[in-house]
């Protein structure tokens, strides 16, 4: 086969995707977590590298956003009058580049898998055809481009709004899959060739297919059975259905893996989850981004987490949301906590029921279990939060820091004003509010006296 140097990708990524009924880009529709476009780079990026182009245009600066952490070509297609247009638009793009060959792939593909695209490329490079498409077989082929063949030869792909018994003959079940190779230096003239004149009005790439056959270049269909993960995403119930495919996948793969699932249908798995042998999942929960669920480490139900990384023999339980934060060694958290964008346990650490952390450091062995807020906080070892602490953290225009060194011990239903410090070994008094620094070895109390008075009747 030819050096992956001499082929290039293009991903056709600029259609609105009307039938979503949806004011986002088709292509960032998410499954579990991760927009479909996600899913076709992730197909690709082992493959061609740097060496794949996205045409955009509907939603296309969402898009860019999208991926704005990531180095992707972009080629914009300002109005979108089709497939054939598409591939017009980046092809300068792609003949600069010196590529001998194009892979052709929608943006809607998110289960394409790179095993069978790989063999697709082997057998038309192999032939040395000048262009090469995936076919599929259904059952119901009415919404598809059905293949035209004569004498078992590819004749032409005539898209669904066009089809025509009269014209074209008995509905065939074979369809377009619509992911092709074409060769660069033989279909360029063709592209100039394109037509819109059809009931869509647009420049069809299936039209090449019937030009390069009348040409007598080489024409390859091959056949992919009835793989459903070739099949593109045009609506909501396709959407759910491929999610639902795609999770079944992933949490087989993962079960196979050594990792301890139960209840495995109720269970989303997100593309880039990490999960150590060992590692056990108690469903219905959800697991995104680039979490990681380490050996021994145990998530219960109800819970949910997002690029959150949970250490060996951590315990999750029960209604716990957790989001880019790290859960250390022997840590437990829950039920009903909360963990936002920048939460940190430390070994041994324990959160409770109705505790949230942002932004906070909560130190080796240290707790809080019940009824507390930590914001913007650095807690040192050995610490114990009593129920109902605050730290205060916002004065309405800047956010300040609250730390509480090893060792401190902060009483029950306690306001910490930040910016402030209680030092080690501290004790602060039940129901305080605490706005001066606290030093080391110190009982701070601030509230008032208590009075008792005779009970008026």
């Amino acid at each position: 086969m030819a050096s992956m140097n001499t082929i290039g990708a293009l991903v056709l990524a600029a259609g609105k995707g009307t039938r979503m009924h949806s004011d986002s880009p088709k292509v960032l529709q998410q499954l579990l977590g991760e927009p479909m476009l996600r899913y076709v780079y992730t197909a690709l990026d082992p493959i061609f590298g740097e060496g794949i182009w996205t045409v955009i245009g509907h939603g296309a600066d969402q898009v860019q956003k999208a991926f704005a952490d990531e180095e992707r070509r972009f080629v914009l297609q300002e109005e979108q009058l089709g497939t054939g247009h598409a591939v017009q638009v980046a092809w300068a793009d792609i003949e600069r580049a010196g590529v001998h060959r194009v892979l052709v792939v929608n943006g809607d593909t998110p289960l394409l898998p790179q095993p069978r695209l790989m063999a697709f490329m082997k057998e038309v490079v192999d032939a040395d055809a000048d262009i090469g498409f995936m076919t599929l077989t259904l059952a119901d082929p009415s919404s598809f481009g059905r293949v035209v063949r004569h004498n078992g030869d590819v004749a032409a792909i005539v898209e669904a709004k066009d089809f025509d018994e009269n014209l074209h003959g008995q509905e065939p079940n074979e369809i377009n899959a619509g992911i092709y190779l074409l060769k660069v230096p033989t279909i360029a003239p063709l592209l100039t060739m394109l037509r819109n004149t059809n009931r869509s009005g647009e420049y069809y790439i299936t039209d090449l297919v019937e030009l390069a056959v009348a040409r007598r270049m080489r024409v390859r269909g091959v056949d992919c059975g009835q793989d459903p993960h070739l099949l593109g995403i045009n609506t909501p119930a396709e959407l759910v259905r491929s999610e639902s495919l795609l999770r079944t996948n992933l949490v087989l793969e993962w079960l196979e893996q050594g990792v301890m699932i139960h209840a495995p249908e109720t269970v989303r798995i997100g593309p880039m989850v990490a999960l150590e042998p060992g590692a056990v999942l108690h469903g219905p929960c959800e697991l995104y981004g680039r979490s990681e669920v380490r050996r021994g480490a145990e998530v219960h139900s109800h819970t949910w987490l997002r690029d959150t990384v949970v250490s060996a023999g951590a315990h999750i339980r029960h209604f716990s949301h957790l989001e880019d934060a790290v859960v250390g060694e022997g840590c437990v958290v829950g039920p009903y906590a909360r963990l936002r964008p920048g939460a940190v346990m430390e070994e041994g650490a324990r959160v409770g029921n109705f505790v949230e952390m942002k932004k906070s450091v909560l130190g080796r062995n240290s707790k809080a279990n019940h009824f507390t807020y930590l914001g913007d906080a650095q807690v040192g070892q050995g610490v114990n939060i009593g129920a109902g602490t605050i730290t205060c953290n916002y004065d309405g225009v800047n956010k300040h820091k609250t730390v509480i060194a090893d060792g401190a011990f902060i009483g029950s239903n306690t306001a910490l004003v930040a910016p402030v410090t209680v030092g080690a070994h501290s004790l602060v008094g039940a129901g305080s509010v605490i706005t001066k620094d606290v030093p080391d070895n110190t009982l701070a109390v601030a509230r008032g006296v208590q009075k008792n008075l005779p009970r008026k009747r």
